[in-house]
C-alpha cells in the first residue's frame, strides 16, 4: 500500500476574467490526429483585483477535435492593459463532456460551465517593466463558451 504523504496543494488566487469575442469556426478538416481547426478571437476585456485592459484583435484559437470529444486548444493573443502595455499570453488546455452539452454547445446554447470541462494553463510574456513580474506567473483558467463569446477566469498558481 502506498502511504505517500503530500504537503498541502498550491493555492489558487483570482486574477483576472477575460471575455473574449470569437470568430466563426475555420476547419482545415481532417488530420492525423483529429479535425484540425481554429477559431480568430476579436477584441475583448480584461477585468480583476490587479490587470485590467482589452484584448487586441488578431488573436487564434488553435484547435485539435480529437475522436475520443476532446478538443485540444491552443490559445495565443495580446492584452493592452489599461497604462498601454502589451502583454502576450499563451494559454493551452482542453475541452469535454458529456456528448449532448457538447451538442448543446456546438449549436450556441447556453451551458453553464459546470456542466462540461474547460480548462487551459496560462503563461504570459511581457517586456513592460511594470508588468515583468507575470513573465513569472503562471495560471489556470476556467472557461465558459458562449455563442459568439467566451469568458474565462483566470487563477493566479501560488
Amino acid at each position: 500500500m502506498n502511504t505517500a504523504t503530500f504537503p498541502a496543494p498550491p493555492a489558487l488566487l483570482p486574477l483576472c476574467q477575460v471575455r473574449c469575442e470569437v470568430k466563426p469556426l475555420v476547419t482545415l478538416g481532417p488530420a492525423p490526429l483529429g479535425e484540425r481547426r481554429f477559431i480568430p478571437l476579436g477584441g475583448g476585456t480584461v477585468r480583476g483585483l490587479e490587470l485590467n485592459g482589452t484584448l487586441v484583435e488578431g488573436g487564434v484559437d488553435w484547435q485539435i477535435a480529437r475522436a475520443d470529444g476532446v478538443l485540444e486548444i491552443a490559445a495565443h493573443y495580446v492584452i493592452r492593459a489599461d497604462d498601454g502595455a502589451l502583454i502576450e499570453v499563451q494559454s493551452n488546455g482542453m475541452r469535454h463532456g458529456p456528448a449532448g452539452v457538447m451538442a448543446r454547445l456546438a449549436r450556441g446554447e447556453a451551458v453553464a460551465r459546470d456542466e462540461y470541462f474547460f480548462r487551459t494553463g496560462v503563461r504570459f510574456t511581457t517586456g513592460a517593466p511594470q508588468w515583468a513580474h507575470l513573465n513569472k506567473v503562471m495560471a489556470l483558467a476556467v472557461g465558459q463558451r458562449e455563442a459568439a463569446m467566451v469568458v474565462l477566469d483566470f487563477y493566479r498558481i501560488t
